[in-house]
């Protein structure tokens, strides 16, 4: 259960604006943006920034919910690996490369330089910050600089969301509680303290 409760929508029409942003981007309006409404500054200047991070930019908007998705992992943040790896297929990444992202490293279903982004974001997710100077070269053969402000943005970004849902204990929403019990339970993920309720079919 949420540690701060979520303020309800229908007593926010005044941000119903962000809302609906967020609400396109994600398939459904986070817990999280109904909590930081209590701030509603911080709401505001937050999902303007996730929606600039995250965005089709340089770097595609797959691999990015898959770096997302790998940070969160290594963090710990089960909220986080819900939202993004749902994320991820919503905006069309592939079933059988998705389920496999765990495995990034062995799995022929990666590229290259796949496995850079992926490798950085995982060792980003670890206190204390397990990136080497030689996960970075890898990383820039196959990114250019630029590329790899994007990569590291979204790595930062969930860095804040991470905490922020651990730390709050927010409560996952029926679409994404259901879609990770169905589809990370074999790989070790579980809900925790972001439900109070078993994942449900979709």
């Amino acid at each position: 259960m949420s540690r701060i409760q979520p303020l309800r929508r229908e007593d926010l029409p005044q941000y119903e604006e962000t809302f609906q942003a967020v609400e396109t981007a994600l398939g459904v309006l986070p817990n999280s943006t109904l909590t930081m409404a209590r701030h509603p500054e911080v709401m505001a200047a937050f999902a303007r920034l996730n929606a600039v991070v995250m965005a089709d930019g340089r770097v595609g908007g797959v691999l990015k919910q898959l770096v997302a998705t790998i940070v969160s992992a290594a963090a710990g943040c089960s909220y986080c690996q819900a939202h993004t790896s749902h994320v991820a297929e919503q905006r069309g990444a592939d079933a059988e490369k998705l389920a496999a992202v765990w495995e990034f490293e062995a799995s022929p279903l990666f590229t290259e330089a796949e496995r850079a982004a992926l490798r950085v974001a995982r060792g980003a997710g670890l206190t204390p910050n397990a990136v080497t100077d030689q996960d970075m070269v890898a990383l820039q053969r196959h990114f250019d600089d630029e590329q790899v402000v994007e990569i590291v943005a979204v790595i930062a970004n969930f860095g804040f969301l991470n905490r922020w849902n651990d730390t709050m204990a927010t409560e996952l929403e029926r679409s994404p509680l259901s879609w990770a019990g169905e589809h990370l339970q074999d790989h070790g993920w579980s809900a925790g303290k972001h439900s109070s309720r078993t994942p449900e079919a979709p």
